[in-house]
């Protein structure tokens, strides 16, 4: 059975006082589209780096098929990097872009061309071989980047943000496209972005990062509906993050939230403070929270018409706030005190950080 196609054991990184990578160990499968998600400084793109040999670990290891690279430099490692920033060459047209690391690598001219015609269809700009690049769109312009870079056939194609310069509506479509391009060539993509819906879309699996720690790594639907710690909870919009308390008695563990009690299933959970998480789109309100096994009072504080949906702002009776986010219209008042309910099984308690 096939490994891992690339490893990271242990690595770490310092600049200074700032650690971009503290001790961070994960592996990729071949044909996996991985994202490294999280903040602004969490370490995202120096890992990059890392894996790119642009930067050395000041410890640990980064594994490609096995092999420790760390004394391998960057243009012998066989990998693609695709950045923020096109860097293509403006005075090259479209074709000479996408052929210029085959031709580096000696491959002859009838090969160049029928890869550089079938990289173009991919990336959907067939026919745009004698354009320049600068007569190019935004996204057109990094579609030349990425045919440039799968155009040796890399075993892992690196992409650090290359969408963050487009416009929403151009972003949303070149999301769709990259999918697409990963699926058809079968190439094992790692993605870096601080955008949390990107990353859920795109994504086979997330490692979410902070503060050059990796805090969690799963497929998506686990790190949105399941996060692991407050840090991974507080990142994704319209999660609420409470504080609780588990007390015992002779029935067993109980969680305490604003005064309220609900028996818990896991008989192992520790007592003592502890956060949980519970989406807001979970959250019953009204005349519904009488449907649910935990019910709290609060009072509304806000309403934000959204389009499609709504967001209910609301205020516990021990000051909390929470958030509901609701695509049905609700008959309530803003100031008024309703009745909130929340399901067992959409409570989430909390690792600490």
């Amino acid at each position: 059975m096939a490994g891992p196609i690339l490893e990271l054991r242990h690595v770490c990184k310092r600049f200074g006082v700032t650690v971009p990578a503290d001790d961070v160990s994960l592996a990729i499968e071949p044909g996996e589209f991985f994202t490294f998600l999280g903040p602004s400084g969490s370490g995202k793109s120096t890992l990059l780096r890392i894996i790119a040999g642009l930067e050395r670990a000041d410890a640990g290891q980064v594994l490609l098929r096995g092999h420790d690279v760390g004394d391998v430099p960057p243009w012998r490692r066989h990998l693609g990097m695709v950045f923020q920033q096109y860097a293509n060459f403006p005075h090259m047209d479209v074709a000479r872009n996408v052929a210029y690391g085959l031709r580096r690598r000696g491959l002859g001219k009838p090969e160049t061309r029928a890869r550089v015609a079938e990289l173009l269809d991919l990336v959907g700009l067939a026919g745009f071989e004698d354009r320049r690049v600068t007569q190019l769109s935004g996204g057109e312009q990094q579609r030349v980047a990425i045919a440039r870079a799968l155009a040796p056939r890399p075993e892992l194609l690196l992409l650090d943000e290359p969408l963050a310069a487009l416009d929403e509506k151009i972003r949303r479509e070149m999301q769709g496209e990259l999918t697409k391009i990963q699926e058809a060539t079968g190439t094992t993509f790692v993605y870096v972005t601080h955008d949390q819906e990107e990353a859920l879309t795109m994504s086979d699996r997330i490692a979410v990062l902070n503060r050059g720690r990796c805090v969690q790594v799963d497929e998506p639907e686990c790190i949105f509906r399941i996060p692991r710690t407050r840090f991974v909870a507080g990142f994704f919009r319209g999660c609420n993050v409470l504080d609780a308390r588990i007390e015992r008695d002779d029935g067993g563990p109980a969680l305490v939230l604003a005064g309220h009690r609900l028996r818990l299933r896991e008989s192992e959970a520790p007592a003592g403070p502890k956060a949980v998480a519970v989406r807001g789109e979970s959250l019953l309100l009204g005349e519904a929270a009488g449907e649910a096994d935990l019910l709290l009072s609060a009072r509304l504080e806000k309403i934000t018409y959204r389009g499609v949906y709504r967001d209910y702002r609301l205020r516990l009776d021990d000051g909390q706030e929470l958030s509901a986010t609701l695509t049905q219209r609700l008959r309530l008042a803003e100031g008024s005190y309703i009745q909130v309910g929340i399901r067992a099984d959409e409570i989430v308690l909390l690792e600490e950080d």
